[in-house]
């Protein structure tokens, strides 16, 4: 059992952290196989400086107040928890606040809790004993040794089996750890960053999450936008990662406006990966409407690389979409044109007041045509009911 965890293990865990100082690294005999029972274990490798202004990017309003409170909490020890929808950027965070914390130069130490199998993730953490359990042929440091001096994350928290939560606080509680199969206690000073993006307070309520344990891992919160609530950061990011792949390509204002109106479910990581498809099938290009729909086609109905929508009859969907914004609009009083009008003129636009602008208008008309039914004008603007929820509440809608 333990030889196919362990391989589930070593494609699943996240490998982070690295040796402290003044800790010398666990033996290697040179004939010394792999550990059966768990991942190969390697010291993470030490990244240069980093900053606040490098890894938080993004100048809405949501991302200035992140950035506000990361440099509020790096001054002090305090733990905190991250919460935001799945890859919206919460390791990122805690990134940011370590390298703007006095531990900046010490590992950082990454570990995805919520991929290790139960039965390993005592040994992850806390380290074992030589000949502990079937399969400890040597001893072996946990990620809160590794993370002394410096800051250890902890993802996905909520995940974590209630077993090991108690384990997890007692350590919290003595800043010292127990390996598996030792008997002396080794202190550990690292700093405990969090992150989850599970409901807690259901999970502390249905009793899949102790309170006690929240309560000493959330001393400092945390919250983080999607990306659909900070959509003018888009143009920002979008920059960001063909400048990080090194790559020449660029958006042109049509594609960029489509950008800026996808819905982004998979948050900022669904843009670095739809920029990364795009330095592959687009290099050396400039990224037009078309080929921006093309990148952001649902799955299994992207189009082949360098077949654009126009050499493609308009499908029954995209007609309905165009008829469905046409009646919106013509109630506005305008219709949308077959080709989009020049955007920018010779003054400077404000883009995060236009698109909430028009956003907050096209939500108004599709409550007034839904007879003030949020499910139905949710349909009418092709949006979950709970997104739309979200988007009266930023506005300041009601239902009629």
């Amino acid at each position: 059992m333990f030889s196919t965890q362990a391989q589930d293990f070593r494609d699943t865990v996240r490998d982070g952290g690295g040796f402290a100082p003044g800790f010398p690294p666990p033996p290697h005999p040179a004939a010394e196989p792999r550990l059966a029972f768990a991942a190969e274990h390697r010291p993470a490798v030490r990244e240069p400086r980093l900053s606040i202004e490098s890894l938080l990017i993004g100048d809405s309003v949501a991302m200035r107040e992140v950035r506000h409170l990361v440099r509020q909490v790096a001054r002090c020890d305090a733990s905190v928890v991250i919460t935001g929808p799945t890859g919206s950027g919460k390791e990122v965070i805690a990134r940011a606040i370590h390298v703007e914390s006095h531990r900046g130069a010490a590992p950082f130490v990454a570990v995805n809790t919520g991929a290790i199998p139960r039965d390993l993730l005592e040994s992850e953490l806390f380290g074992h004993e030589k000949g502990s359990f079937t399969g400890a042929i040597s001893q072996r440091r946990g990620r809160f040794e590794e993370a002394d001096t410096g800051t250890l994350f902890l993802d996905e928290i909520g995940d974590m089996p209630f077993d090991m939560q108690v384990k997890l606080l007692r350590v919290l509680e003595e800043r010292t750890v127990q390996r598996v199969g030792g008997r002396g206690q080794i202190a550990v000073d690292a700093r405990i960053v969090s992150a989850t993006h599970r409901d807690i307070d259901a999970a502390i309520e249905e009793q899949r999450f102790r309170a006690d344990l929240f309560y000493r891992l959330a001393v400092f919160p945390i919250d983080l936008p999607s990306l659909a609530e900070r959509r003018e950061d888009v143009p920002q990011l979008v920059r960001h990662f063909v400048a990080a792949a090194n790559a020449k390509l660029s958006f042109n204002a049509a594609a960029m406006e489509r950008m800026i109106a996808h819905d982004w479910p998979g948050n900022v990581r669904e843009l670095r990966n739809v920029i990364d498809r795009a330095t592959i099938i687009f290099a050396g290009q400039v990224v037009g409407a078309e080929q921006a729909d093309m990148l952001l086609a649902p799955r299994g109905r992207r189009l082949a690389a360098g077949v654009g929508p126009a050499q493609r009859p308009e499908s029954e969907g995209q007609r309905d979409a165009r008829t469905l914004l046409n009646d919106l609009a013509s109630r506005l009083g305008s219709e949308l044109p077959e080709t989009p009008a020049p955007l920018l003129g010779t003054e400077p636009v404000d883009l995060r007041t236009t698109v909430a602008d028009l956003e907050h208008r096209y939500i108004t008309e599709a409550l007034r045509a839904a007879d003030g039914v949020v499910a139905e004008a949710a349909r009418l603007l092709s949006l979950q009911r709970t997104t739309l929820i979200e988007k009266m509440r930023k506005h300041g809608l009601k239902a009629a």
